[in-house]
């Protein structure tokens, strides 16, 4: 028979029952996770959301309460009413923060019963990952998932700490506004009472922020609820929350040093490491270099060298065609991985021709010497190059890329992050940060056959290359920033356009017809046309930065409610269908095709 709680309060958490409370009487509330009959004592963990206590009940002591706790089973809801006593020494729980007391109970009330769940409430059960979000509700039940919430509460709590405190306004900017051409696909809304119109979700506040510098704000800051629809994988959700900021009357750098403070903050009280400030920057080209990407982990070395030049006249042809193309030989040195099996060998070949290379050129280094397929092609003096530019020595493999630039450094640098993890060269708690810096403005989109913007149309470029919009839109620099953390991407910003003139130039770089211009950004561009100031900022992935701190795997495990991979949400069952009546109603019919 169930209870209620009345005449009943709860004292103390679960986690709270310590030695200073010995002798006296406590009332816990929560969920069983362990009940124990050793046959007269019976032993029941009580769990709440700050952790486990080991309560007792005894037939000598109370035969009544005694007889009811052979009733309960995991998951019951309690509340218990007892007399907090030191555990016996051969039964202290070290790797408890109760481990040395116990409560003995007078009084128990089953607030509520439970079914047996599907899986373990532990953090170790081995769980479907679709049948942990089916259930998501006990789920989230788990100390190790409860844990990243209470992180993630925290991160939320400081960033608002942080950002007042330095006068910033927090500003709610619509959820529902016009679709305009961003990168990703939007999702979009019809409206009832303009029918055959969309709103669309915000990809980001972008307009609206900047919109609110130009309205005198000066200095905004909002924890925001953005959507894409886009493909999904495990630090991408298809609605995700951003930490938004925008600084009128700042200068890049400026910009930069406010965002360090930021993180300095975090890091000091959620990862208890002290940053040290100013943080070192990468330019992209540096970046695209040396790690292959624009977002490299720095918590392992495994540069890429340049070695173009020792190969001007090489007799391997795979090195001389690329040279004579205007290509590039890049190479990675590779300490012990000579241990590599050729089965190994030939996966990493194959990982490289999965990312468009013709394959992946290596030369194993032993104390027998040079072997691999190449080095019957290489001088003496183009080894005595590679040595000193990559180091190499025994125990080493070279694996060499030979192409156009841009494809060598993204198949090298696909190479170096398995390379990292295959030699257990990623060590655990640490955390490197760097920022990205100077990205090109534009990227060529050889399908549409027009220049589309790296980062969004609203970025500023950099000043001396404003001449280069309309000749050679290809080599202009953004003032744009990129914050990276063991190779994620947290956080990007940028100095924003706050001349029409400029920003009509970039429109017309970007190709945008007048019509599409003036239908998607109309009421933007006539916004600076009134005094818009200088201006910048950041907007940082509150989820990716919550889930590299809590060392979690996906995004899903710091996220309550997350989708799957197919952007459905196995608990609600969403997306569904709708009724007839509600198209009607919205002026639609769908024509869904069979498949």
């Amino acid at each position: 028979m169930l209870e209620s709680m009345a005449g009943l309060r709860r004292s103390h958490y679960c986690a709270e029952i310590s030695e200073p409370l010995l002798d006296q009487e406590v009332t816990i509330m929560g969920w069983v996770q362990h009940r124990r009959d050793h046959g007269g004592l019976v032993f029941i963990d009580l769990r709440d959301r700050t952790g486990l206590v080991q309560t007792v009940f005894n037939p000598q002591e109370d035969p009544v309460t005694h007889e009811k706790s052979h009733d309960v089973r995991a998951e019951y809801v309690l509340a218990l009413k007892g007399r907090v006593r030191r555990r016996p020494d051969d039964m202290i729980n070290p790797k408890l923060p109760t481990g040395t007391v116990e409560v003995f109970i007078r009084e128990l009330r089953v607030l509520n019963v439970a079914q047996t769940p599907p899986f373990i409430i532990e953090d170790h059960a081995d769980v479907n990952e679709n049948v942990r979000l089916k259930y998501r509700y006990l789920d989230l039940r788990r100390p190790v998932i409860l844990k990243n919430f209470i992180l993630r509460h925290n991160l939320a709590r400081l960033t608002r700490e942080y950002f007042a405190g330095n006068g910033f306004l927090e500003v709610e900017t619509p959820v529902l506004t016009k679709s305009t051409p961003e990168g990703a696909r939007d999702y979009l809304v019809p409206s009832r009472l303009n029918q055959g119109g969309f709103y669309a979700l915000p990809q980001s506040p972008q307009l609206f922020k900047q919109l609110l510098m130009m309205s005198g704000l000066d200095r905004y800051c909002q924890i925001v609820k953005c959507f894409r629809d886009e493909d999904l994988r495990a630090d991408r959700q298809p609605e995700f929350t951003q930490v938004d900021l925008e600084m009128s009357f700042a200068s890049q750098d400026e910009i930069m040093s406010m965002l360090e403070g930021y993180m300095a903050r975090v890091f000091s009280e959620l990862a208890g490491q002290e940053l040290e400030l100013p943080l070192s920057r990468l330019t992209y080209a540096e970046s695209m270099l040396k790690y292959g990407n624009d977002r490299p982990d720095l918590r392992y070395d495994l540069a890429i060298a340049d070695i173009t030049g020792i190969f001007t006249e090489s007799r391997a042809q795979v090195f001389s065609e690329a040279v004579k193309t205007g290509g590039a030989v890049r190479a990675i040195r590779a300490p012990g991985a000579a241990a590599f099996s050729r089965k190994q060998l030939d996966d990493l070949v194959a990982l490289a021709i999965s990312f468009g290379a013709k394959g992946l050129a290596w030369i194993k280094i032993t104390p027998e010497g040079w072997q691999g397929p190449l080095v019957k092609f290489l001088t003496e003096k183009e080894k005595d190059g590679l040595i000193s530019a990559l180091g190499a020595q025994a125990g080493d493999v070279l694996f060499f890329g030979a192409d156009q630039s841009d494809l060598v450094a993204q198949v090298l640098g696909q190479i170096r992050t398995h390379l990292a993890q295959a030699l257990d060269l990623i060590p655990g708690g640490v955390y490197k940060l760097i920022w990205v810096t100077d990205f090109p403005m534009f990227e060529y989109d050889p399908d549409g056959r027009r220049w589309q913007a790296k980062h969004h149309p609203f970025t500023a470029p950099r000043e001396e290359d404003l001449d280069l919009l309309t000749e050679n839109p290809g080599v202009v620099r953004a003032q744009a920033y990129d914050l990276v953390l063991n190779g994620h991407e947290i956080g990007g910003g940028s100095v924003r356009i706050h001349r029409p003139d400029v920003q009509d130039r970039v429109f017309r770089a970007l190709g945008l017809p007048e019509e599409e211009i003036k239908d998607k950004f109309g009421f933007f561009l006539e916004a600076l046309t009134y005094g818009a100031p200088p201006h910048g900022g950041c907007a940082f992935g509150l989820d990716r930065l919550a889930m590299l701190l809590a060392g979690a795997g996906s995004l899903r495990d710091v996220i309550a409610f997350p989708k799957t991979q197919k952007a459905a949400c196995p608990l609600t069952e969403a997306p569904g269908r709708v009724g007839s009546r509600q198209l009607m109603e919205l002026g639609l019919k769908l024509d869904l095709k069979s498949s």
